[in-house]
């Protein structure tokens, strides 16, 4: 008797790009309805060059950066992959990221390379923790602004913010301790039962392996590197004439972060349509705040384009990412 997993197959493979795809092009149908077009257009068209280069700068800056971190706690495995490899690591995982609306790319591609150093699931946990420890550091930013700077946000704004910094802090801390986390999952109902074997069993076996001093490292890197992109979501702003402060960005962008975990291609579409809000609180028009999501997120994807002529040289002269992108 035929089973009839194979037709299951293409969903399984495609149907998170279809959701990605989908709900992308829902955001931006919303958004283009909502909005002012030809404002819009007008203030893409007067992008100063100068301050998206600066951005541009950041954005690849922040690549090294981001090695760094992820060597940190693959040092703590005893892994002996190289700075110079795992920078190469992420442009390429960057670069198909870029291309492909899918799943494949950079966190793949580290776990992959991480799992030849150390086992399968313990490399994917650093993936996670390397992830984790970057929304922390940016939560704790955002809330460190809120109560010592002054904003003009709206009250009601700024401790909805504020509710899912302090929220977002106290679950990654909870997934970082992990053992309480993992207590707790084998209590939920259904599919979820099952993080108790999944997610949470990686990062905590990841942390354990890795030592928390390796993890302490990775969080100091990651405040470095959200200064970086808070840096670069400023410089756009300039490059618009836009008066949002870095003090700002410092509060908003912990919530940009937040929405990447939304399926989407890159965030697009998701970010369009709440941009207006938080944008609106700080005396944007809507044209405004979307033109400068998009400029960022052009930054973002052209910045990608760098893994190009990496991934090329990497594959000329048989690097090991050649296997990695047969899987």
């Amino acid at each position: 008797m035929l089973s009839p997993t194979p037709k299951r197959q293409p969903f399984k493979k495609y149907g998170g790009t279809v959701l990605k795809v989908g709900v992308t092009v829902i955001g931006l149908i919303i958004v283009i309805n909502n909005i002012d077009l030809t404002q819009l257009g007008q203030n893409l068209r007067q992008t100063r060059p100068e301050w998206v280069a600066v951005g541009f700068g950041m954005v690849i800056g922040s690549y090294l950066l981001r090695a760094v971190r992820w060597r940190i706690l693959l040092r703590g495995l005893g892994s002996r992959l190289s700075l110079l490899r795992l920078l190469e690591l992420y442009l390429i995982g960057a670069f198909f990221n870029a291309l492909l609306p899918s799943g494949f790319g950079g966190d793949v591609v580290r776990a992959i390379e991480a799992s030849r150093d150390a086992p399968p699931e313990v490399a994917a946990g650093t993936v996670f923790v390397d992830r984790l420890t970057g929304l922390l550091s940016l939560f704790v930013m955002a809330l460190v602004a809120l109560a010592w700077q002054p904003t003009t946000l709206p009250y009601t704004l700024a401790l909805q913010i504020g509710a899912v910094c302090l929220l977002g802090l106290v679950i990654g801390l909870l997934l970082l301790e992990g053992s309480l986390m993992l207590r707790l999952s084998y209590w939920l109902p259904g599919p979820l039962h099952r993080l108790g074997h999944g997610l949470i069993q990686k990062i905590l076996t990841a942390v354990k392996k890795c030592g928390w001093q390796s993890v302490l490292g990775a969080l100091v890197v990651s405040f470095l590197f959200n200064l970086l992109l808070v840096g670069w979501w400023t410089a756009g702003a300039r490059a618009l004439d836009l008066p949002i402060t870095y003090g700002h960005h410092i509060i908003i962008v912990p919530i940009w972060s937040i929405l990447l975990l939304v399926p989407s291609i890159g965030g697009l579409g998701v970010r369009e349509v709440l941009a207006p809000t938080l944008y609106g609180a700080l005396g944007l028009a809507p044209a405004e705040a979307v033109a400068l999501t998009l400029l960022v997120f052009a930054m973002e994807r052209l910045s990608s384009l760098v893994g190009a002529p990496v991934y090329i040289l990497a594959s000329l002269k048989g690097a090991k990412n050649e296997p990695l992108l047969k899987q």
